[in-house]
């Protein structure tokens, strides 16, 4: 009778240690990228059974390479969550100044597509991205009108031109959903939100409550119970990519350029085809393409890169679309992106470049953003009189006459600094941003345009922002402050005092008596509706500057 209990207890112990094995196989990993706050992450950890889930926290402070180490660990995620601000489409990052943690997207995306790591996210049902805009459907690029022009340029008429541009969008636009969508590839529910999103401190909450009432969590399906607890941060469920989607083209060309396992000649070939697709995919494909390209060795030996240079068709198309370019500094960037092809050389380049400026500088449309890129093109000088003096048949007005500043005319810069106090806000406007480039270093003209811009009379908007323009330059000398002082006595408006007052907080108070204008601006500042501000930031600092004397 022993004998035969024995065989029986021996069974049983099998059957415990397998059931308890089963137990085992079925609890889940919950991975958490903590960049910012941990609030999320401990709600879970606080919340899910300990019994069902073991929680692995990725981020390992200190520790740059941390994705690596958990690769090392050979840890395998069953749910994902990423707590952290996000860019709008660059990085996850933390407003902690205590943390320096950061995720940027590229960096997911070359892992999910090196396969680097091919068991850590492998086995994934569910990712929470507690950030804003990270499922943002709205395109970060948009088939700009040199799209259409090409098309129709190949003989399309313009309706079917428009269709195919809006297709080429929707295939190249590149959403953050979409990134996202491409980075956990087959994932069955990715939750984020499309716009703004919770802090940790009120997501933590919400997700807690919804766990304690019995929420479903882990399962690879979209709950609506959640959607609807988080109702009030619109946040939506999406799943990942899958080999059919109609974007996996798109996914299979970023991912030849960013898989490590593939040789820089192959990148190099794959380049090299997609320089061949039409003018218009080009254009839309130009982030990528100028980002690899600039990776990719300069070896005169590679014979993909050889034929890349010697491809003239594939050349002609390329200059064309950036002659052709609606913004200018996309032109610009491809006249780069041809030279270090071995498409142009130094002097062909700035040939083109110029062209590209003058063609934009007869636009009516000529702005502030077009001063910026020209100063910024002419850091260095190598583009002074690059138009030879004002073209024939142009109207002038301050935009073009700051763009000219830019090229290094004397004439262009004097007019710009009289457009600043003109009160025309638009002249203000491009003022302002000349002068963040070409600031006033002499202090004789710095002294006569604070002045005019000190007694401006009309529109405070105008006087506003060419004050903004004045506050990145020191004033030392007791004539400015003087007439600024003024200014700020007879000012009708509080937004012009505090324009004045961001003048004021940087000057040389050496050359004032910074007691007798601190109990002036006490006296005769305007009401603040919204609190203490710059005004009494100038204030503080008159009287500790009167302290100190």
């Amino acid at each position: 009778m022993l004998r035969n209990l024995l065989p029986a207890r021996a069974i049983i112990g099998l059957l415990v240690l397998a059931l308890a094995g089963v137990a085992h196989a079925d609890r889940r990993t919950v991975c958490t990228i903590t960049v910012n706050s941990d609030d999320e992450r401990e709600v879970l950890r606080r919340t899910l059974p300990p019994a069902d889930y073991d929680f692995v926290e990725l981020v390992e402070r200190g520790r740059p390479d941390w994705l690596r180490g958990a690769c090392e660990k050979r840890v395998r995620c069953d749910v994902l969550l990423i707590s952290g601000h996000f860019d709008g489409g660059t990085e996850f990052y933390t407003d902690r100044p205590d943390v320096r943690e950061y995720l940027p997207v590229e960096e997911m995306e070359r892992v999910a597509c090196s396969e680097s790591c091919p068991g850590l996210f492998s086995q994934l049902k569910e990712v929470y991205l507690m950030g804003c805009n990270t499922l943002s459907p709205q395109p970060m690029r948009t088939a700009p009108g040199e799209v259409v022009r090409s098309l129709v340029g190949a003989g399309a008429a313009f309706a079917d031109a428009q269709r195919t541009a809006d297709a080429l969008t929707e295939h190249y636009g590149e959403s953050n959903r979409d990134r996202m969508r491409q980075i956990f590839k087959d994932v069955p529910v990715i939750y984020g939100f499309p716009s703004k999103a919770p802090l940790g401190r009120y997501a933590g909450p919400i997700l807690e409550r919804y766990l304690r009432a019995g929420g479903e969590f882990g399962e690879g399906r979209a709950s609506p119970k959640l959607l609807a607890a988080f109702a009030a941060g619109n946040m939506t469920a999406t799943s990942g990519m899958t080999d059919n989607d109609p974007r996996a083209g798109f996914r299979a060309d970023t991912c030849r350029f960013l898989d490590d396992r593939v040789v820089p000649e192959r990148k190099a070939v794959h380049l090299h085809q997609v320089l061949n697709r039409s003018g218009a995919e080009v254009r839309m494909f130009l982030d990528h393409i100028e980002r690899y390209a600039s990776r990719l060795p300069a070896n005169p030996s590679s014979p993909a890169m050889a034929r890349i240079a010697h491809d003239t068709a594939a050349k002609a198309r390329f200059i064309a679309i950036a002659r052709d370019a609606d913004d200018p500094a996309a032109g610009v960037r491809m006249a780069r992106l041809a030279t270090t092809l071995g498409w142009l050389d130094a002097a062909q380049e700035r040939t083109l470049v110029v062209e590209i400026l003058a063609h934009r500088f007869r636009s009516a449309a000529l702005g502030a953003g077009d001063v910026d890129l020209a100063c910024t093109l002419n850091r260095e000088g190598a583009l002074d009189g690059a138009f030879g003096g004002f073209p024939d048949n142009v109207a002038r007005n301050p935009a073009r006459d700051a763009v000219l500043a830019c090229l290094g005319s004397r004439e262009g810069r004097d007019r710009v600094l009289r457009a600043l106090a003109s009160g025309d806000e638009a002249g203000a406007t491009v003022a302002h941003a000349y002068l963040s480039h070409r600031p006033m270093a002499d202090r004789a003209e710095l002294r006569v345009v604070t002045s005019d811009v000190a007694r401006m009379s009309g529109r405070a908007d105008a006087q506003v922002k060419a004050l903004h323009a004045l506050a990145r330059h020191e004033l030392a000398d007791r004539e400015s402050l003087d007439a600024l002082a003024e200014s700020f006595r007879v000012a009708k408006s509080l937004e012009v005092q505090r324009a004045i007052a961001g003048v004021l907080v940087r000057a040389d108070y050496n050359a004032i008596a910074p007691a007798d204008l601190a109990r002036a601006l006490r006296k005769q500042r305007m009401k603040s509706p919204d609190g203490r501000d710059l005004i009494d930031v100038l204030i503080r600092r008159l009287d500790t500057a009167a302290t100190r004397d």
